[in-house]
């Protein structure tokens, strides 16, 4: 739990809470989502679960981008707004693709 507790009260640094948490292991995870969605689909297996397996990392999405967020936020330094951004893009991206 206290991974999800530092990350929301912004004591995780930005850089790892961004590069680390957001892009690397946010996006293998959704990567994962998205190949064992097309092997069910693939299997036959009824599209609803196929879709709510694709759809599985939303929730963590919004939290990584929700974390990012608030501690570039208190951050305010001039990388801020590029943290936010970014994040913006990725998860947008992420929920799209």
């Amino acid at each position: 739990m206290s991974f999800f507790a530092s990350r929301w009260r912004g004591e995780a640094p930005l850089d790892r809470l961004f590069w680390r948490d957001m892009v690397l292991v946010g996006t293998v995870l959704n990567v994962a989502a998205l190949v064992t969605a097309l092997l069910l689909l693939g299997l036959k297996v009824s599209p609803v679960v196929a879709v709510a397996v694709y759809f599985s990392p939303v929730p963590y999405n919004i939290f990584l981008f929700a974390a990012v967020w608030r501690t570039a936020e208190a951050t305010g330094n001039a990388r801020a707004a590029f943290f936010r951004s970014a994040a913006l893009i990725w998860v947008v991206a992420a929920t799209i693709l």
